[in-house]
């Protein structure tokens, strides 16, 4: 099913008659220049009055819109990472494993998931890892975002996958398997070192290191 740049009409949008005209042309030409029905675009959202009402009440409302569009983007680009670690939940854990036969690692978990779901190389060192994308801050987290901890006296010695809501999924330690967890248990929120947005499309064709 075609998705298509449009603002959505389940909800009046109430705000100066002129912003409004000016906020609508605006999301048509985000779209291309083209009548909605006529245009499909690859973006997995769909501006609706909440985008907006935000864009109305923003100083740079051009820049509000594209930034909504672009989380959207990011998080619909990252949806099959998280699908193909949650897949693995129960899987136990092993050092230096990589593939649901095998076992997995922390960072084998991640590498086989970008593998998988992204046709990404990643190193397979969580240290390695953390060298890759960009660095983001804690209250800046979206899923599928990659988190870092020091569990070994080492920085980035722990890896996972940001699910929102302040979990992750990572393959935990010897005895244990893939599993969800909060970040904000107080074993976890001691040793967070970090978060790196991965680049899907500047990466997905990289060498792994």
């Amino acid at each position: 099913m075609q998705r298509y740049f449009t603002a959505a009409h389940d909800k009046p949008y109430r705000g100066q008659p002129g912003r409004r005209a000016w906020l609508l042309a605006l999301c048509l030409a985000l779209g291309g220049c083209a009548a909605p029905e006529l245009r499909p675009v690859a973006d997995p959202g769909i501006l609706d009055a909440q985008d907006l009402a935000a864009a109305s009440a923003s100083a740079d409302p051009i820049g509000a819109l594209v930034t909504r569009k672009l989380t959207r983007q990011q998080q619909a680009a990252h949806e099959p990472l998280i699908s193909a670690a949650l897949d693995q939940l129960g899987v136990p854990y092993r050092y230096g494993g990589s593939s649901p036969d095998t076992g997995f690692d922390c960072s084998g978990l991640v590498s086989y998931a970008a593998q998988q779901a992204l046709g990404m190389k990643l190193p397979r060192s969580s240290s390695a890892i953390a060298l890759m994308g960009t660095s983001i801050e804690k209250k800046q987290l979206q899923p599928g975002d990659l988190v870092f901890f020091n569990t070994l006296g080492r920085r980035y010695s722990h890896v996972g996958i940001y699910l929102g809501d302040n979990r992750f999924v990572h393959s935990p330690s010897a005895g244990g398997v893939v599993r969800i967890e909060k970040m904000t248990l107080t074993y976890w929120a001691k040793r967070y070192n970090g978060a790196r947005r991965l680049d899907i499309d500047r990466l997905a064709a990289a060498p792994a290191r």
